[in-house]
C-alpha cells in the first residue's frame, strides 16, 4: 500500500505531533508499506527554521525508507496576527507541489494542527481518487479561542468553516480520545465516521530502568535528590508558573528538586518567576536529545502534568502516555472534568491536583517524598497500564486496518461505478 502522510510536525522535531507521526511512517515502512511524508521545514518549538534548512524552499530526502519532501514555511520567534495568518497559509500553497507531483497514494493520512491543511488534502484526495483519514491531535479553533489564542471574530468564522470542512472532506476521522467523540458527535459527525485510536508510546525504548548510575542525575547532580520532572512545551496551555510556585512552597526541603525541560524562550521567563518566588530549587534545562529520554525520565520519581484551567476537557497531552511507559509515578495539575484526568485515573498510576493551584500541587509532592512505596506501587501501575493500552504495536495494527479497510471500500465504490455505467 502507498500511503501519504500530511503533517505539519515531523522529524527531527522532538515533542509534540512530530515523534508520533515519525514512529508511524516508520512503523509502517517496517510491514512492508511505501510511505512518504508531506511536512514542513523543521522549526518547532523554537519557532525557527532549524538551521541546516534555512534559505531552501524545499527539501526531499529519506529516513529509514520514508521519503520526505520539505516545503518553506513564513515562521516567526513571537508571531502576531499576521504571521500566524501566513504561517497557514504558506504551509498550505508550498507543500501542495511536493504532495502533487509524488507518486498517486491509496490513502492519505492529515493530521491537524494544522487545520488549514486540510483544504490542499482534500483537493489531493479528490485529484487522486484516495481515501482521507483526518488525524484529531487537537480541535480547532475551539481549543484556541478557549485559552485566548484566537480572539479575532472573522478568523474565528473562517476556522469554524474550515473545521466543518475538515470533518465533511474526510473520509474517517482519527481521534485520540472519547472526549474528542464527544465533541465531534455534538457537532453533527455521523458515528462511523470517527475511529478512536489514543496516541501511543514506544514501550521498548521508553521503558522503567534504574536510577543508580543515571546518566542525567550524575550529569546534573540530582544523586540522591527526590526529583520532580517536567519536559515539554511551556505555552499559555500549560501554566508552568504554577510549578515554580510549588517548588518554592518546598524549597525549605534540599532534597526535592524540581527540573523543567523546554525550549530556550519559555525558560527565560520561568527563571524570572523563580527568582521572583526565591524558588532556588528548581533546574531549568533545555530540551534533551531523544536518545537522551529514557535515561532522563528514569531520572525523576515524580513526572508532571499540567494545564491551566480554561484549557478544553478533551485535550490530551500526548506526554501522558511517555510518563506511564517510564515507570513513573504521575502528578496532574489538570481540569477534574477533563480526559487528561480520566486517563491518568484509569491508569492508576498517578494523583490529580487542582490545576493552578500551587500549594495543592506542593502537598501532593510533599506526600509522595514522605511515601516511598506509594511512588513504587504508581509507578507500577503507570507501566502496567501503558504496556497494556499504549503500545505502539497496537496502534499501528490499527491504523494499517483503517487503510486497509478504506482502501477496500474505495475500491468497491470505484467497481460500483463503473458496473453501473456499463449497465446504463
Amino acid at each position: 500500500m502507498r500511503i501519504l502522510i500530511y503533517s505539519y510536525n515531523y522529524y527531527p522535531e522532538p515533542i509534540g505531533i512530530a515523534p508520533l507521526m515519525t514512529e508511524l511512517a516508520e512503523g509502517l515502512v517496517k510491514r512492508g508499506h511505501e510511505v512518504r511524508v508531506v511536512t514542513a521545514m523543521p522549526n518547532y518549538p523554537e519557532r525557527q527554521i532549524y538551521q541546516e534548512y534555512r534559505g531552501k524552499w524545499y527539501v526531499n530526502e529519506y529516513k529509514n525508507g520514508v521519503q520526505i519532501q520539505r516545503s518553506y514555511v513564513w515562521i516567526r520567534p513571537q508571531p502576531n496576527l499576521l504571521d500566524r495568518i501566513l504561517l497557514d497559509a504558506s504551509f498550505v500553497v508550498t507543500s501542495f507541489v511536493p504532495a502533487l507531483i509524488g507518486w498517486r497514494p491509496d490513502v492519505i493520512l492529515s493530521t491537524s494542527p494544522s487545520l488549514p491543511s486540510c483544504v490542499p488534502v482534500a483537493l489531493l484526495g479528490w485529484l487522486r481518487a484516495c481515501p482521507v483519514i483526518l488525524n484529531l491531535q487537537d480541535i480547532l479553533p475551539e481549543a484556541a479561542v478557549h485559552v485566548g489564542l484566537l480572539k479575532n471574530k472573522l478568523l474565528i468564522q473562517l476556522f469554524t468553516l474550515l473545521e466543518k470542512f475538515a470533518y465533511r472532506s474526510a473520509s474517517k476521522i482519527s481521534v485520540i480520545a472519547d472526549g474528542f467523540v464527544d465533541n465531534l458527535r455534538a457537532k453533527g459527525v455521523e458515528a462511523h465516521k470517527i475511529v478512536q485510536i489514543p496516541n501511543w508510546v514506544d514501550v521498548n525504548f521508553i521503558r522503567p530502568l534504574p536510577k543508580e548510575d543515571n546518566a542525567f542525575r550524575a550529569a546534573h547532580n540530582l544523586n540522591g535528590k527526590f526529583v520532580v520532572l517536567y519536559s515539554g512545551n511551556i505555552a499559555l496551555t500549560q501554566g508552568l508558573e504554577s510549578v515554580v510556585k510549588a517548588a518554592s512552597v518546598l524549597r525549605h526541603i534540599p532534597d526535592i528538586v524540581f527540573v523543567i525541560v523546554g525550549e530556550a524562550k519559555g525558560l527565560q521567563r520561568l527563571q524570572q518567576e523563580c527568582l521572583d518566588c526565591g524558588a532556588d530549587n528548581v533546574l531549568l534545562l533545555p530540551f534533551q536529545p531523544r536518545k537522551h529520554l529514557p535515561q532522563m525520565l528514569a531520572a525523576a520519581d515524580v513526572g508532571l502534568v499540567v494545564q491551566k484551567k480554561n484549557v478544553v476537557s478533551f485535550n490530551m497531552p500526548s506526554k501522558i502516555q511517555v510518563l506511564l511507559a517510564s515507570g513513573g509515578a504521575l502528578v496532574a495539575s489538570v481540569p477534574d472534568n477533563g480526559t487528561a484526568a480520566r486517563a491518568i485515573r484509569q491508569s492508576g498510576g498517578g494523583v490529580i491536583v487542582p490545576p493552578e493551584d500551587p500549594q495543592a500541587l506542593a502537598m501532593a509532592i510533599l506526600d509522595l517524598y514522605k511515601n516511598p512505596e506509594k511512588v513504587k506501587t504508581l509507578g507500577y501501575k503507570s507501566r502496567q497500564y501503558a504496556v497494556e493500552q499504549y503500545a505502539f504495536e497496537q496502534a499501528l495494527n490499527q491504523y494499517e486496518s483503517l487503510c486497509y479497510s478504506l482502501t477496500a471500500e474505495h475500491r468497491e465504490i470505484q467497481s460500483t461505478g463503473i458496473v453501473t455505467k456499463q449497465e446504463v
